[in-house]
């Protein structure tokens, strides 16, 4: 089969063999072009080419397809029919369509001669080519077919006189027992035990068994001689003229092993029984296993076992066969008959998930009990010698009783029944009512908000009132009423009751009162009408009595939540306490400021009205700050105005300028340049100055100007210009002609850029002190704007020590010019001799010891986070999110999606992009506030 499949030509490379026929020879290459044979894919690639070709002929010949899909083991096909001419014109279809892709089935073999002949010679068996005699077997799926009774016959395995017999040689012997079917089962039952038996004495691989033991299982070698006298019909006796058909199931077990067995029963229109063997099955018992505290199973166990594997069994047969049968299982146990009638919730936890699943599988079928003398899956559980097997008759047709009428089975009387008790039957011990409650039902989860619970349980009410009701003047129509309202209301509260306090229903009902355990006991609970109250002490209140005795309702239940969240939507929002003082008028919910305050807080509404930002850790410093570099190497830029100047003429109105402030990323140093507008080529030429008096940047970081303080207007000119495509091109193209690189940081996200936004807020200060609203000209100006760059040069960037020994505090204008910009010079060291002063080691020296204070005292004061210091679930796309406008109330902020994710370097999320109604924005979590939705919540990844 595998060399009629032909191998894609960008694979057959793969398939590369060297050859030679001696070692004279010079190597050969050559090249597969088929499926070859030992490769892994190989049976996969010929089961799947026969699948397709199964596939493509589904059109034209559905019966054959399915034949090609249900009845092939590998290359062998095993079919039948009905009739001799509907299995020749199937022979004829299916020899048509798989000869039409290249597959010619050979060895042909049927147990009618007429479909054989209407088979090409030249494609039968070979045998049949040399006129073998007519009682020529064939092997089919390992075991052999006579064609000619339509018989199975058992051969026995050639065996090797190999001694002295080890635990390897019994497991040789023993898998060349081949029986798909389990129909000598009880044979290689024994077997399986005598290989359990030697794990049990712990023999390894080759060490010789003991002499008994040897000679045990020499005698059972010789004894499987006799199971070619083992015939089984190949028919199981189902055809057109049967009128009906039953699959009984019979399980047993022992000690040693537990088995099962199925059997069909057909009665033909004559009246006729034929009970076969359809399929059996065995297992050994679990051994003992002291070092991991596994307790030999017992033998109520072992009997649940088998009629656990009966169940796959049927599972089984009822996919192959697929005839319409009832189906009757049986079993001689009477402490299973009475596990498999009960809930599997009553029994502990290894009875309980066995039962669970016999039910599941048998659903469709009937258990009883059957005596255990006459239960044929007695001789599987035990075992038997081929001899017996042959001619035990119950085993191969079940018990006698199937050939009669159903009135003469056997029935389990009521005197037969035996009472056991809660340890025998592993009965699962009471629990607390915590755990005794039940799972909501379904119509609480259906519905989102009250009303619609109660309309749609009032509709249903009203429709079964009209079923039972007669009278026509009784039957409610029209819109519904308050009082259906009410009715339905409570008929859910009932409901929710049941599920959540049933011990304390019981109680209450049978004794009037709680258990001192329950968790109603403080509240003094009664009953009145079906519903638990809380009874209390206002028994004489001049209130209401639903405000006396509040309906009890557990917190947990999903109806709880939906009348809370009712009374927060009637009460127009309203705090959780209000909430929950007016619904203990008529409910009394345990634990009820939990909820109520989970459901302000899940509200859309209120949060919209006091949105919380989201936060996140704060991330790490980036290179640009923690890595010396010379000054003003990396820098900040950012823009601080508008301030107004006088022009020449007294009588002219003032103008505006704009201050530029560089700030280096390393030393924090300021550097401040007078702008005239807001244009391009502004910006430009006051970066071209900054470049000719401090030296070319590395890069440049902008915060996109959305945080100047000022008029509406010019922060809207500021924002114009540089979130303008043209702008960033502009100063992007120039600054990389200067291989500059320049960064923006994400819109409204200040916390990105704090290093240049305290700069810009001290320059703020001291502008607001020195000129206040006085009006300068541009010369006077630019004198004040160098002065204040100078103290702000001079501002200590690290602590400064009360100690008077140690040196003055490092300020960025030691790093521009090795003091503070407004500290007085020092003397004159000219006078001194050359030989006494190395200037140029002297400078470096300071230097050197600026950058070991750089990173001794300023760069060691970085480490603390001031705050942001909680690592919080990462956003995901499609997070329903509110965007934060400072100059916008809370309910006016745009509503947006999710839509990408921009992870750090440590893999939190700082930075998203929102899709809105007005555009795609990009922006840092801080301005963003997450809506209190479930769609919201973080989804689990499976390890999946």
């Amino acid at each position: 089969m595998y060399r009629m499949i032909n191998v894609v030509a960008e694979d057959q490379p793969l398939q590369r063999i060297l050859w030679r026929e001696s070692v004279d020879e010079p190597l050969r290459t050559y090249q597969l072009t088929t499926v070859t044979y030992g490769t892994s894919a190989a049976p996969y690639l010929a089961t799947r080419s026969l699948k397709r070709c199964a596939e493509e002929g589904e059109q034209t010949n559905p019966p054959v397809a399915k034949v090609i899909k249900k009845d092939f083991y590998v290359d062998d096909m095993l079919t039948g029919a009905k009739s001799v001419k509907e299995g020749m014109r199937l022979c004829k279809d299916v020899l048509t369509l798989l000869g039409s892709f290249g597959f010619n089935l050979r060895k042909w073999h049927s147990n009618q001669p007429a479909i054989l002949k209407s088979i090409p010679r030249h494609l039968r068996d070979e045998r049949e080519l040399l006129d073998i005699d007519a009682t020529a077997t064939v092997k089919t799926l390992g075991l052999t077919w006579e064609p000619a009774t339509d018989l199975y016959w058992f051969k026995t395995p050639r065996w090797s006189p190999k001694l002295p017999v080890t635990q390897r040689i019994v497991l040789s012997d023993s898998a060349r027992l081949f029986d798909p079917y389990g129909l000598v089962g009880p044979v290689i039952v024994q077997a399986k035990m005598f290989l359990q038996e030697l794990w049990k004495r712990k023999y390894s691989w080759d060490e010789p068994l003991s002499a008994d033991l040897q000679s045990q299982w020499l005698e059972f070698r010789t004894n499987l001689d006799r199971i070619d006298a083992v015939s089984v019909p190949r028919w199981i006796a189902f055809s057109d003229n049967v009128i009906s058909c039953e699959l009984h199931g019979f399980c047993d077990a022992s000690e040693k092993a537990y088995g099962a067995a199925i059997y069909l029963r057909c009665v033909a229109q004559d009246g006729t029984v034929t009970v076969r063997l359809v399929m059996a099955k065995s297992k050994v018992a679990p051994l003992e296993d002291l070092s991991k505290k596994k307790k030999r199973q017992s033998i109520p166990r072992l009997e649940l076992s088998s009629a656990l594997l009966l169940a796959h069994l049927y599972e089984t047969v009822a996919e192959s066969i697929q005839i319409p049968a009832k189906t009757f299982f049986w079993t001689d146990s009477t402490i299973v008959k009475c596990w498999l009638s009960s809930h599997p919730s009553r029994w502990q936890a290894f009875v309980s998930n066995r039962v669970s699943e016999i039910q599941h599988i048998t659903r469709e079928g009937v258990w009883n009990h059957v005596p255990g003398v006459e239960n044929p899956a007695d001789v599987i559980s035990r075992g038997v010698t081929p001899l017996q097997l042959a001619e035990c008759s119950v085993w191969w047709n079940g018990p006698t009783w199937l050939q009669e009428d159903p009135s003469t089975w056997p029935k389990m009387s009521s005197s037969s029944e035996q009472q056991y008790d809660s340890v025998t039957l592993e009965e699962k011990p009471l629990v607390t009512a915590a755990l005794q409650m039940l799972p909501p039902s379904e119509i609480f989860i259906r519905y989102s908000s009250l009303l619609k619970l109660v309309r749609s349980t009032a509709w249903m009410l009203r429709f079964a009132n009209n079923c039972r009701t007669r009278n026509q003047a009784c039957r409610r129509s029209g819109v519904l009423n308050a009082k259906e309202h009410e009715e339905a209301l409570i008929a859910l509260v009932k409901l929710s009751q049941s599920e959540c306090f049933p011990v304390e229903l019981a109680d209450l009902t049978a004794k009037g009162q709680v258990k001192p355990s329950s968790r109603l006991h403080t509240k003094d609970p009664c009953l009145r009408d079906g519903l638990i109250r809380v009874g209390g002490r206002l028994r004489h209140a001049p209130v209401s009595f639903s405000r006396k005795h509040p309906i009890v309702l557990d917190s947990n239940h999903p109806l709880t939540k939906l009348i809370m969240v009712d009374y927060h939507h009637r009460l127009l929002h309203g705090g959780a306490q209000l909430i929950l003082s007016c619904m203990k008028e008529k409910f009394w919910p345990l634990s009820g400021r939990n909820l109520a305050r989970k459901v302000v807080h899940e509200c859309v509404t209120c949060f919209r009205a006091r949105p919380r930002a989201h936060e996140q850790l704060m991330g790490d410093l980036p290179m640009e700050r923690v890595t010396p570099a010379p000054v003003f190497l990396r820098v900040g830029v950012d823009y601080c105005g508008p301030f107004n100047v006088r022009q020449a003429s007294r009588k002219a109105a003032p103008i505006k300028c704009y201050l530029c402030v560089f700030v280096c990323l390393v030393v924090k140093a300021v550097h401040i340049e007078m702008v005239a507008d807001l244009t391009t080529e502004a910006f430009m030429a006051a970066l071209r100055r900054f470049v000719s008096r401090r030296g070319k940047p590395e890069v440049i970081f902008c915060d996109n100007a959305t945080n100047f303080v000022g008029a509406r207007r010019e922060i809207s000119e500021l924002h114009r210009l540089f979130r303008a495509e043209q702008f960033q091109n502009s100063v992007v193209t120039e600054a990389a002609s200067n291989s500059i690189e320049f960064k923006f940081i994400p819109a409204k996200s200040p916390n990105f850029g704090g290093l240049w936004e305290a700069a810009v807020k001290s320059l703020k200060g001291h502008m607001r002190r020195v000129i206040g609203n006085t009006v300068l000209r541009p010369d006077e100006m630019l004198t004040v704007v160098t002065q204040i760059e100078a103290c702000l040069n001079s501002r200590p960037i690290t602590p400064i020590s009360n100690d008077h020994r140690d040196l003055e505090a490092l300020t960025p204008g030691h790093f521009l010019v090795q003091r503070p910009l407004t500290a007085i010079s020092e003397p004159s060291l000219e006078d001194i001799p050359e030989n006494r002063l190395s200037r140029w080691r002297l400078v470096q020296r300071y230097s050197q010891m600026l950058w070991k204070r750089w990173s001794t005292d300023y760069l060691s004061d970085l480490h603390n986070r001031n705050k942001w210091t909680r690592r919080r679930d990462n956003l995901h796309i499609g997070t329903m999110v509110l965007l934060k406008e400072g100059k916008l109330p809370p309910l006016q902020w745009q509503l947006g999606r999710v839509t990408e994710i921009h992870p750090g370097a440590d893999g939190i999320i700082r930075v998203v992009t929102v899709r809105t109604q007005q555009g795609i924005f990009r922006r840092g979590i801080q301005k963003i506030c997450i809506l209190p939705i479930q769609d919201n919540q973080p989804q689990v990844e499976e390890a999946q």
